[in-house]
């Protein structure tokens, strides 16, 4: 039987609940405690019969659990790393790992100084799906890669924008959404060498990008681009394909496309095109899909920190994992802003000649 982790929740808004039934549902993992000064996190922790605490401080003076996960607000994502690092406890952090890349790369090399793992929640890699397509990216079943598209259309509510901070500048789709679309596009195709991108907000006026189309350079030489918009009524995002949270409709399109010499790919509907015989556009061109596991990403991210708790598995998605994400995106929003083609060189950002 594998042993069983305990770990304990530090946030208890939106995504620390969906982190609480997800450990409750993991097969090898206990919850251990709630950390949340808030008033209503102590109620929720008195309701499921756990132990509470304001901060992390406290929490470590009282106890010591395998694990934590940090869902806390991004802002503070560093110092609650640190102190987590600091007390030899590995944690999950909550995407993204830092409000900025200077405090990402803190966290990526204090972790690696300290040999205490640090994970980012970028839980579509964990997608079973996910999982099928990288096998077959590997296997070459498309051949050699060349070109990528993704999307990430749909329509966020008026009253979305109800909250003041969602109007300001850094609260755009580009940041809160796209990380984890370049995330995947990353773990599926290879890292971003360079991008170029252009940004609008001209429907609602808000001082903050509602669209964004988006040129990629990977490092194995293909291209890519990606279009975003949270104000275009559409079936085309991975919120509204893969089917991974309950709170949205699912459209049963596909929102990435990857192309090689080969074949295609649709993501998530798996579907496969390719030519029986002779590659040509006029020859029939035919598809396959392929049958994938089913599982809540959540929960399969769970059970992989636990993995990484006892020694049995390497982090997925490490801090340094994270930071490039970030890095990414920080090049896009660099591009918007200068509108030059940004080139990304290891850990370092600058404007290509």
């Amino acid at each position: 039987m594998t042993k069983r982790a305990s770990i304990a929740v530090a946030g208890a808004g939106l995504i620390g609940k969906r982190h609480i039934e997800a450990i409750e549902a993991a097969r090898n993992a206990d919850l251990a405690a709630i950390v949340d000064p808030a008033a209503p996190a102590r109620v929720l922790a008195g309701q499921l019969g756990l132990a509470w605490y304001p901060d992390l401080e406290a929490l470590f003076s009282a106890a010591r659990p395998d694990g934590i996960i940090l869902a806390t607000p991004n802002q503070l994502h560093v110092a609650n790393a640190l102190e987590c690092i600091g007390a030899g406890v590995p944690a999950l952090v909550e995407k993204p790992l830092a409000a900025d890349l200077a405090g990402a790369q803190r966290l990526a090399d204090a972790s690696e100084t300290a040999n205490v793992p640090l994970l980012v929640g970028h839980h579509r890699r964990h997608n079973p799906l996910i999982a099928a397509a990288k096998q077959k990216l590997s296997e070459k079943a498309l051949g050699s890669i060349v070109t990528v598209h993704g999307m990430f259309w749909l329509m966020k509510p008026d009253d979305y924008f109800d909250v003041e901070w969602r109007r300001q500048a850094g609260a755009g789709p580009v940041l809160l959404n796209l990380i984890h679309d370049i995330d995947l596009l990353r773990h599926l195709v290879g890292e971003v060498v360079s991008v170029q991108a252009q940004a609008s907000g001209f429907v609602r006026g808000y001082p903050v990008e509602e669209s964004c189309a988006i040129l990629l350079k990977f490092d194995n030489g293909a291209l890519g681009t990606v279009s975003v918009t949270d104000t275009a009524v559409a079936p085309w995002s991975w919120e509204l394909t893969a089917a991974e949270n309950p709170a949205y409709p699912v459209t049963g399109q596909s929102c990435y496309y990857i192309g090689g010499t080969h074949g295609s790919l649709e993501l998530p509907n798996m579907k496969l095109w390719y030519h029986p015989d002779k590659r040509s556009w006029w020859e029939p061109i035919a598809a396959c899909r392929f049958p994938q596991a089913q599982g809540d990403p959540l929960v399969r991210q769970i059970e992989h920190f636990v993995g990484v708790l006892q020694g049995r598995e390497a982090p997925l998605v490490s801090a340094r994992e994270g930071l490039r994400s970030m890095e990414v995106i920080d090049a896009i929003q660099r591009s918007v802003q200068s509108g030059e083609i940004v080139t990304l060189s290891g850990n370092e950002l600058m404007a290509a000649p």
